[in-house]
């Protein structure tokens, strides 16, 4: 296998699924045939998306050593063929991998502003105290506050995210 088919995302390894199921498979053959490009993990998660895309077992063909054995729905894989088709656009220049790059670095450059407009408002409430103007030091202050919230809630995402 080649080094790009590595990196398949779970919509590309639920396509493979799907097609290597339209002539019937078991699950540990899944497992064998996709162990070289993801984790056991991965496989179980695409299968399950493949579920909802016409992927359904036959309980009847159940093999104590090969486990499930997974057939596909005709009708549902061709919707998900025509999603997938429409998913995906001939007009983009960009490939996926581009524009993914591109978006994780605006959302980080989100979070930095956020950090440094919590820091910009804590320091000019500080100066505001220095002054004497509490009351504004006070919203200054408030303001930093909730800004920071939004800043705390941002790096929250992005850790669970990635």
């Amino acid at each position: 296998m080649s080094s790009d088919l590595a990196s398949l995302h779970e919509v590309q390894l639920s396509q493979r699924i799907l097609e290597m199921a339209t002539a019937g498979v078991y699950r540990e053959s899944l497992f064998e045939a996709l162990g070289d490009v993801a984790s056991k993990r991965q496989v179980r998660s695409a299968i399950a998306t493949a579920k909802q895309f016409g992927l359904r077992s036959d309980p009847t063909l159940r093999d104590s050593e090969l486990g499930t054995y997974y057939q596909v729905d005709p009708q549902r894989y061709q919707s998900f063929q025509a999603l997938l088709a429409a998913s995906i656009s001939p007009l983009d220049r960009e490939d996926v991998a581009t524009r993914l790059r591109r978006l994780t670095e605006l959302v980080y450059i989100l979070v930095r502003v956020s950090g440094g407009i919590t820091l910009l408002l804590t320091a000019g409430g500080g100066l505001c105290v220095l002054n004497g103007q509490l009351t504004v030091a006070a919203a200054v202050w408030s303001a930093a506050l909730a800004v920071a919230g939004v800043w705390l809630l941002q790096r929250l995402l992005i850790s669970s995210t990635l």
